[in-house]
């Protein structure tokens, strides 16, 4: 596919995603969505990437759905956020694990692969769903954040009344949700919504690609994947019997695999586990 409103660059098991509308502060459209699942499509097929970083070409890294086609939409009485590609197939990476997971931006939980968002500027609307929606979040200070439905007269974007609750609890999501404030990540630092606040957007990219080296360098693609699987599946459940036997099965089939025998020998040799 040839990319136009996203970019793309993988560097040693590390993929750097970046939404790549710069003209438009990355106003999210259907061509910038459909790009985005093609590239996770290749990224999920791909055992030589083992972890994604997502981010915007600055200033931004996503204003939401484009504010042209929100005007048009307007006018028509209607609202579409740029969820339908329209001219490419729509790829489905993250589909088939659970259903709960089969839908726009839920996919991500059912990847192997960390996602991790690199908020380097402003973040609203649907582009807040997509950092939300990732594993792991680092935010430069100064990047604005805001929900922005009840000023467009609209409901929480997608996905976002389910997340923010299980990310900062009930209290904090209704105030992001219900006041639609504008704030800089400096003042939600605390919150649980992000993993690191850096300076500025240079420095949000730097922790959140030294975490993504740190894991594909450092840990077991297997177990990456396993332990993901784990966290999503019982963020769903509130069985903690399941989970406990759900750990014992993975740990049976895990143990005869060869990344336990090279972590228990790196351990014994004091060395730098080899995953391959």
């Amino acid at each position: 596919m040839e990319l136009k409103a996203t970019r793309l660059e993988v560097d040693r098991g590390v993929a750097t995603v970046w939404l790549h509308r710069p003209h438009r502060h990355n106003g999210w459209t259907g061509r910038m969505y459909a790009e985005y699942r093609w590239i996770f499509a290749q990224l999920e097929g791909d055992p030589t990437v083992r972890a994604v970083i997502v981010t915007g070409t600055p200033p931004a890294f996503c204003v939401g759905a484009d504010t042209q086609a929100l005007e048009v939409h307007a006018g028509e009485g209607g609202y579409e956020a740029g969820m339908r590609p329209t001219d490419v197939d729509t790829a489905t990476p993250g589909y088939g694990v659970r259903e709960e997971l089969d839908h726009d931006f839920a996919w991500h939980y059912g990847l192997r692969l960390p996602v991790i968002a690199a908020v380097n500027g402003a973040c609203a609307g649907i582009g807040l769903s997509l950092a939300m929606f990732s594993d792991l979040r680092f935010a430069s200070a100064k990047a604005k954040i805001t929900t922005s439905s009840a000023r467009l007269g609209l409901p929480a974007e997608y996905g976002l009344s389910w997340v923010l609750p299980r990310l900062v609890g009930v209290t904090r999501a209704a105030d992001l949700l219900l006041s639609a404030r504008v704030l800089p990540a400096a003042e939600t630092a605390d919150w649980g919504l992000w993993n690191g606040v850096a300076d500025d957007g240079d420095g949000a990219l730097e922790l959140a690609t030294a975490r993504a080296r740190q894991i594909a360098d450092e840990l077991s693609p297997a177990s990456t994947a396993a332990i993901k699987r784990q966290l999503y599946d019982d963020v769903m459940q509130h069985d903690v019997g399941a989970s406990i036997e759900e750990f014992k099965r993975l740990l049976e089939r895990m143990m005869a695999a060869p990344d336990f025998r090279e972590g228990v020998a790196a351990l014994r040799e004091k060395r730098p586990p080899n995953f391959g």
